[in-house]
C-alpha cells in the first residue's frame, strides 16, 4: 500500500493516477477527499496533517508514504517529525518527500528534510523549483479580461510540470534504488512570465494581454494565500534569482528516460481552466 498526502491537488491527483494505473493498492489522503475524486479502487481517508493522529487509518498496512506539506499546514503547526513517527510506528518503510529547490539555495527552511532524513525510514527528496500550474492563479484574470497581472516580467525560471513531479514520485515510491537520493526537479527552459502568457494566448488561439505588478502589488495579493516568509522568499527567487535557481536540471530526463514537458504543453492541456464559461440554455 502506498499512502499520498495531498492527493487531491496538482501533485497528489496525477500520481495517484499513476499509481493507480500502475496496479498498486493505493490510499489517498486529503482534508476534502472523497472516493468521486479518485480512480476506482483507491481508498480515500479524509485527514490534516496538522493532527497525526488522525493519520493512524490511513497509515494501516502502508508501505510507502508520498508526503506533501502546504505552506498552510506548516503556518498551522503541522510536525513532520510526529507524522514521520506515526508512519514509522504503522510500518511504513519508505518516504518521498515534495521539498523545495529553496533549501538547496538556502530560500527555505531545512525543517523537513532534515526531519525525513532522521526518520529511520528509506527516504528520497523531491526538489522542484516554480510549477507550471502557478500560473492557475491567473486563470481569473484570463476569463474575465484576457489579462495576466503578475511581477518581474522578463525574468525566466525553469517551472516544472506537476504531471513530470508526479511520476517522479511514482518511480520513487515503487523502487527501493532511489533510497538516498535527492532530485532538482525542473522544466526544459526558462520561461518568463510574459512567456506564460504569450503561450496561454496561443493554446486559447486569443490575444492575452500582460500587465507587470509591482512588487508590491504582488506581495498584497500573495499574502492571500501564503505565509508572509514565503511570500518573501518566493518574491526574491521570482525578482532576483541565482544561477542555481535559473539552471535546467538533468533529473527528470534521466529518470523519466524523456524531456520534461515545457509550459506550452501544460498551457495546452489545461486551456479549459482558462476559457469563459459556456452560457446555459
Amino acid at each position: 500500500m502506498i499512502v499520498v498526502t495531498g492527493a487531491t491537488g496538482n501533485v497528489g491527483r496525477p500520481l495517484v493516477r499513476a499509481l493507480a494505473g500502475a496496479g498498486e493498492p493505493v490510499t489517498a489522503v486529503s482534508r476534502r477527499v472523497s472516493p468521486t475524486d479518485l480512480p476506482p479502487g483507491v481508498r480515500a481517508v479524509r485527514a490534516d496533517l496538522v493532527d497525526p493522529t488522525g493519520l493512524k487509518a490511513a497509515f494501516d498496512g502502508a508501505e510507502a508514504l508520498f508526503l506533501l506539506f502546504t505552506g498552510e499546514q506548516l503556518a498551522g503547526g503541522a510536525d513532520p517529525g510526529a507524522i514521520l513517527d506515526t508512519a514509522r510506528q504503522a510500518g511504513v518503510r519508505r518516504v518521498v518527500l515534495l521539498s523545495s529547490q529553496g533549501v538547496a539555495t538556502k530560500r527555505h527552511p531545512p525543517g523537513q528534510e532534515e526531519a525525513v532524513r532522521a526518520s529511520g525510514l528509506e527516504w528520497t527528496l523531491l526538489r522542484p523549483g516554480g510549477f507550471h500550474s502557478n500560473a492557475l492563479a491567473w486563470a481569473p484574470g484570463v476569463r474575465a479580461g484576457r489579462v495576466v497581472h503578475a511581477p518581474f516580467g522578463d525574468v525566466a525560471l525553469p517551472s516544472v510540470d506537476p504531471a513530470d513531479i508526479a511520476e517522479v514520485a511514482a518511480l520513487a515510491l515503487r523502487d527501493g534504488a532511489h533510497a538516498g537520493g535527492t532530485y532538482e526537479l525542473t522544466g526544459p527552459a526558462a520561461v518568463s512570465p510574459r512567456q506564460q502568457a504569450a503561450a496561454l494566448a496561443a493554446a486559447l488561439g486569443e490575444p492575452v494581454r500582460f500587465v507587470e505588478q509591482t512588487p508590491q502589488q504582488a506581495r498584497e495579493r500573495m499574502l492571500a494565500y501564503m505565509p508572509e516568509p514565503m511570500v518573501a522568499a518566493t518574491l526574491s527567487i521570482l525578482g532576483t534569482p541565482s544561477p542555481a535557481e535559473q539552471r535546467v536540471s538533468p533529473d527528470v530526463a534521466r529518470l523519466l528516460g524523456r524531456a520534461p514537458r515545457d509550459f506550452a504543453d501544460w498551457a495546452a492541456r489545461h486551456v479549459a481552466d482558462f476559457r469563459c464559461p459556456r452560457p446555459q440554455g
